[in-house]
C-alpha cells in the first residue's frame, strides 16, 4: 500500500470521503507492481478537477508518481471520478512495469556462467 497519497480537488470540487477511499485503494494497489527498492520512497499526489467543455461538464483526474530518480504521470477525463480513476490507474501500472523493466536488472539465475555474471552486473553498480 502507498502510504503517502495525497488528494487535492481543483477549483470548485471536494472530492468527498468515499471517493478518497476509492482513489487510496486504487493507487495504493500499485505499490505491488513498483520495484522492492522503490517501495519504501512512493508517493502519490491526486489532483481531482471538474472541467467545463463544450459537451458537457466533466472531471479530471491527474497522478503525480514520484518513484526514486523518476516522476510517473497519467492524466484522464470522463463523466465520472471513479471511472477517470480507473482509467489512470491502468496507465500507471503500465508505466510502472516499464519503470520496473528499466531499473531492474534481469540476469539469469540458472545456470553456472549466469551466477558469475550476477556477481559482476552487482559489482557493477
Amino acid at each position: 500500500m502507498i502510504e503517502n497519497v495525497d488528494i487535492t480537488g481543483g477549483g470548485t470540487y471536494k472530492p468527498d470521503d468515499l471517493t478518497k477511499k476509492y482513489i487510496r485503494k486504487k493507487s495504493g494497489s500499485l505499490d505491488r507492481l513498483a520495484p522492492r527498492h522503490a517501495r519504501k520512497s512512493l508517493r502519490a499526489d491526486v489532483k481531482i478537477a471538474e472541467v467545463n467543455r463544450d459537451k458537457g461538464n466533466k472531471y479530471e483526474v491527474e497522478v503525480l508518481l514520484f518513484v526514486p530518480d523518476h516522476t510517473i504521470t497519467a492524466k484522464d477525463s470522463t463523466m465520472n471520478v471513479l471511472a477517470a480513476t480507473d482509467i489512470v490507474e491502468a496507465k500507471l501500472s503500465v508505466q510502472l512495469r516499464k519503470y520496473k523493466d528499466m531499473h531492474v536488472p534481469h540476469v539469469g539465475k540458472r545456470k553456472l556462467l549466469d551466477k558469475f555474471k550476477r556477481s559482476y552486473a552487482r559489482e557493477a553498480i
